[in-house]
């Protein structure tokens, strides 16, 4: 347990990395000159750097010997934040943010890790941890962002998380243990290719992985821009104050720990159908941000129960998939999960500079409604499918075995 909570820290240690700009938006546009229609990309670059991260980094964690990967990327990540604190451009700024999200993949090395550590029958709640550390990263980022840009300024949170990497790069050298892996013996473009395989022949990843990209861009949606109204008048916060509400998110996430232990259950599909309709609810309370912030708090902490219920469940889900390809899963499932995350930033921004909040709202309920509606509808026709499979119609052939094994 103490091993996984260990690796709960680190993934919140990374991600966070990801995730400290949105409450800094307001600062890099004044200081870099960036309209307020187009800050947006400051997100975007981190969530596309982490997007080829995960197709072309996290898959290696299959092939090569975990703990070291593990170890090696934060200690990178370190240098790239380092660079991020230091930018003198725009330009600059927006490659190391780009470089920080390749190397914060290490999050989801983890979450494979973290799998392949544990015992059959807690995998769930191993991954649930891991995950709610995850997800607490994110939502503390903003406070941690928020409070430091005050005292110091916003380059003083890139260096001091920088100085962090580093010491969470010699923590794990010394708590991971040297535990031999089941690996698979591919090259390396033979390893992208079984990745790209898994998608087409896995149907619950296809499905989970949609899933990831339609609640993350309503995630960012929702997280993005926020900084925007609430630094404008009538409220005038400081990006402390802003920063704040990742507690209200964390509150949230740390509602729905025993999502893991649940989808261990049997449960996963009540689950995820409860984290969707309370993320699709959550934007009825948070619209009244003009009027009232307990609704945006009321929001926050009920998108984020939702989100976290719905994420580590997917995850689980995914991981029962096949047991040989942990971190190939993790990458398929992810990538769709920065695909979304990047989109939902850059149209965020955009859309409150054409509408405001409130078109903000109506964007991340109209995502969220997609994501229940397509979440139902996949699982009504697994129903029927599994329904025809259960009558006698002969022999099956067998399938074709896409997936190598491990040594």
């Amino acid at each position: 347990m103490q091993r996984t909570l260990v690796l709960a820290a680190a993934g919140g240690v990374a991600v966070a990395s990801v995730y400290y700009a949105p409450p800094l938006l307001d600062v890099l546009a004044a200081d870099f000159d960036l309209p307020r229609a187009t800050v947006g990309t400051v997100v975007t670059a981190t969530q596309v750097g982490y997007g080829l991260g995960l197709a072309l980094v996290v898959p290696l964690g299959d092939r090569l010997d975990r703990r070291r990967l593990i170890v090696g990327q934060f200690a990178l990540s370190a240098v790239a934040l380092a660079a991020v604190g230091v930018a003198p451009s725009a330009r600059w700024l927006l490659g190391a943010l780009a470089v920080t999200g390749v190397l914060a993949v290490v999050t989801q090395v983890l979450v494979a890790h973290a799998a392949g550590l544990a015992e059959p029958a807690d995998r769930g709640a191993a991954v649930g941890t891991v995950t709610g550390g995850i997800v607490l990263g994110i939502l503390l980022a903003r406070v941690v962002a928020g409070t430091l840009a005050d005292v110091a300024g916003w380059r003083a949170v890139y260096l001091t998380a920088a100085a962090l990497a580093l010491v969470m790069a010699e923590l794990l050298r010394r708590t991971l243990p040297r535990r031999p892996q089941q690996r698979v013996w591919l090259s390396y473009p033979g390893l992208l290719r079984s990745t790209a395989r898994l998608f087409v022949e896995v149907p619950v990843l296809r499905v989970r992985a949609v899933l990831a990209l339609l609640t993350f861009a309503a995630m960012t949606v929702l997280l993005t821009p926020m900084a925007l109204p609430l630094s404008a008048p009538p409220y005038a916060l400081s990006t402390t104050a802003i920063g704040l509400f990742g507690l209200a998110g964390a509150a949230g996430a740390l509602g729905a720990t025993r999502a893991g232990r649940l989808a261990d259950r049997g449960k996963a599909r009540r689950v995820t159908t409860i984290g969707l309709v309370v993320m699709l609810a959550a934007w009825l309370p948070a619209v009244l941000l003009p009027w009232s912030l307990w609704g945006l708090v009321i929001g926050v902490v009920a998108f984020d129960f939702g989100l976290q219920s719905v994420h580590v469940t997917n995850q689980n889900v995914v991981h029962r998939a096949d047991h040989r390809a942990p971190s190939r899963l993790t990458a398929v499932y992810m990538i769709f999960y920065s695909i979304g995350s990047a989109a939902g930033a850059a149209a965020s921004t955009t859309m409150y500079a054409a509408a405001g909040w409130r078109g903000v709202c109506a964007l991340g309920a109209g995502i969220s409604l997609v994501a229940l509606a397509f979440f139902l509808v996949t699982e009504r026709i697994t129903d029927r499918r599994n329904r025809h499979d259960a009558l006698p119609h002969g022999p099956h052939p067998r399938r074709r075995r896409l997936l190598p094994r491990g040594r």
